[in-house]
């Protein structure tokens, strides 16, 4: 059974093939249309070294303002790229599975990045954007330094029971302790089924595949957040990879100055 904690954390948290690329504006946004027609909502703010900052699960881009680390970047003179991934916010929603499969919200970013024109950047994934930035170390040349934020080891497991446990209940079964999470996903007018299918669809990364990332990646989470597997263990299946924690559970940590500054820190 999670625990509370781990629920009001979440609570407050809330491709390699060719694309068909295109940008169109539309009420002063920007999209990418993704090879199989999904469009996906973007931002770009500065003009210096790209940062990709990569969102977790039930949020969306938007919520990267909400943090010192979006702010001290644009600050710093980097280019921050913040997209809604499919499913998310401003983005296309599909509701097929396999509009989720095979990786298909890295894909998106590689397309994305390469629509840019950017030839090499760094990326920050926190939650379940840590697992999509780890999809994005092992199939993406590009990608130079890589954080993954409030996230453990657990994620290797292709049977991961929280993933299964979250799709059954965003699927419609009574699972107890994630009314609340469902509950917040009908209130806050999300796309419940699309939120399923991420569940349904959200890739792993082996161990074996981890251990051949050569890029530095910097391991952080909260001093409170265990929600996802041992991050320490995580860090050991990496090999130039870092561990640091913060000050924080699973839902605030990103939020903080002390996560901002340990990654500025890392990005030097």
């Amino acid at each position: 059974m999670y625990k509370p904690l781990f629920l009001l954390s979440l609570l407050a948290l809330v491709g390699l093939s060719t694309p068909k690329a295109s940008a169109a504006a539309e009420d002063s946004l920007l999209f990418y249309t993704a090879s199989d027609g999904v469009k996906i909502h973007y931002e770009v703010k500065g003009s210096g070294a790209p940062v990709l900052l990569v969102h977790g699960f039930i949020v969306d881009g938007e919520s990267w303002k909400r943090t010192a680390l979006y702010n001290d970047l644009v600050a710093k003179g980097f280019q921050v790229i913040t997209l809604d991934m499919r499913g998310n916010g401003k983005s296309d929603k599909p509701h097929t599975a396999a509009a989720y499969e095979k990786d298909a919200e890295a894909n998106d970013i590689m397309g994305l990045i390469s629509f840019l024109k950017i030839k090499k950047y760094d990326v920050v994934g926190y939650s379940r954007g840590a697992i999509i930035t780890a999809r994005l170390l092992v199939l993406d040349k590009r990608v130079g330094r890589a954080v993954l934020g409030g996230m453990g080891s657990d994620f290797t497991n292709p049977e991961w029971p929280r993933r299964i446990l979250f799709y059954r209940a965003l699927s419609g079964e009574p699972v107890k302790e994630l009314e609340g999470m469902v509950k917040r996903v009908q209130e806050s007018g999300l796309d419940q089924q699309a939120l399923a299918f991420l569940q349904k669809e959200q890739p792993s990364t082996s161990v074996a595949a981890l251990g051949k990332i050569n890029r530095p990646v910097l391991i952080l989470c909260g001093d409170e957040d265990s929600d996802n597997g041992s991050a320490p263990s995580l860090a050991k299946m990496i090999p130039k990879s870092v561990y640091h924690t913060v000050p924080g559970d699973h839902g605030g940590a990103s939020k903080t100055q002390a996560f901002a500054d340990e990654v500025l820190t890392f990005f030097k």
